[in-house]
């Protein structure tokens, strides 16, 4: 594994828009999409777990806040933040909508919708 890719399993990923998100679901077969909003404790409060998150499971983890493209909010029913989707090959496998999880419940959650 190059470096790079190692990088960004290790740390997730922050994307500005929908194009962005659409780009790493299309290079990654298996992304957890963490969508947060600026200001939102709960979401700060979940980062590093989705780094750690990141780091034990080898999943890639990107970040999007869809106050910055509007259009993501309806594109994936966004409904609250932070809201997780997990996404296999491009398609929403399972979300987690529920406020701040720990690590042991997103593995949980990963470990329920992962083959």
């Amino acid at each position: 594994m190059s470096t790079e890719s190692q990088q960004n399993v290790q740390k997730p990923i922050r994307v500005a828009d929908g194009d962005e998100l659409a780009d790493v679901l299309a290079t990654h077969d298996r992304v957890l999409v963490d969508f947060y909003t600026k200001g939102c404790s709960l979401c700060q409060a979940i980062e590093p777990v989705l780094g750690n998150i990141a780091k034990a499971t080898g999943i890639t983890v990107a970040m999007v806040n869809p106050g910055n493209d509007i259009s993501l909010v309806d594109e994936w029913d966004v409904r609250s933040a932070p809201t997780l989707v997990l996404v296999e090959d491009g398609k929403e496998v399972a979300r987690l909508a529920e406020g701040f999880q720990g690590g042991d419940d997103i593995e949980e959650f990963l470990d329920e919708h992962l083959d």
